[in-house]
């Protein structure tokens, strides 16, 4: 007898799965028969299997670039709860068309210890060859990742050269930003100006209450103000 087998059998008799079907637009939703084709897939692969389905979960008129979805959303709880063990979908773009959001997946269903099911694309946590398939997909995300993220720092780097500048407009009134460069160009210190705008309770740009000799420098040089350089005392030469 093949030991090797009948406790692979006896494995698949105990998992308990959630089928997900997936639509995205309200006509599919309305005929059904997208949903319908999908859910016949899921039932026949858990009746192959010997999977016992707990349920199937649906998101009817749903886009699929992300997972902000009430019916994934569902599933993913009842699988962190331990209501299930196994995720399965017919095709993978049904749970997801992002592979970022697909490796994330991937990180979750590790931590919380239940499977993954693509039918249409062999990704199954389940087995040793669909863990591999999964994982070189999940490969491909993070190069994704990190090519986004170049793209981004060389985008900025190219602005910055351009001398575009970067961050967040200031948020202050321009009467108020007029009244520190007028205060600075009549002889005030950074200090004084903190010091005066503080017990005006005027707000920094951000909302803040209190004003900081730091807070009006970054004022002054976003407002392209030059700053007085500090004086050196002479230092007298030895007799």
């Amino acid at each position: 007898m093949d030991t090797k087998r009948t406790f692979g059998v006896c494995l698949a008799l105990m998992t308990d799965a959630i089928g997900y079907v997936r639509v995205s637009t309200e006509e599919q939703a309305v005929s059904g028969a997208g949903l319908e084709a999908q859910r016949v897939a899921i039932l026949a692969e858990a009746e192959r299997r010997g999977w016992r389905l707990v349920d199937v979960v649906e998101d009817a008129g749903f886009s699929g670039r992300d997972l902000k979805r009430p019916g994934i959303v569902a599933a993913l709880d009842a699988l962190r709860r331990g209501r299930a063990d196994t995720l399965v979908v017919s095709k993978l773009d049904r749970l997801s068309r992002s592979m970022l959001d697909f490796a994330g997946l991937m990180e979750r269903s590790t931590k919380e210890g239940w499977a993954l099911v693509a039918l249409d694309l062999g990704v199954d946590t389940t087995t040793p060859q669909g863990e591999m398939v999964a994982n070189v997909m999940a490969t491909f995300a993070q190069f994704e990742r990190r090519l986004i993220a170049q793209r981004t720092r060389d985008a900025l780097a190219a602005k910055r050269a351009a001398g575009v500048r970067l961050g967040r407009p200031p948020t202050l009134p321009t009467d108020v930003i007029e009244r520190i460069v007028a205060a600075r160009r009549g002889g005030a210190s950074l200090q004084e100006i903190a010091d005066r705008l503080t017990a005006e309770d005027v707000p920094t740009a951000q909302g803040g209450r209190r004003w900081y000799a730091s807070t009006v420098a970054a004022v002054l040089r976003a407002a392209r103000v030059d700053m007085p350089q500090p004086r050196r005392t002479a230092r007298r030469g030895r007799a």
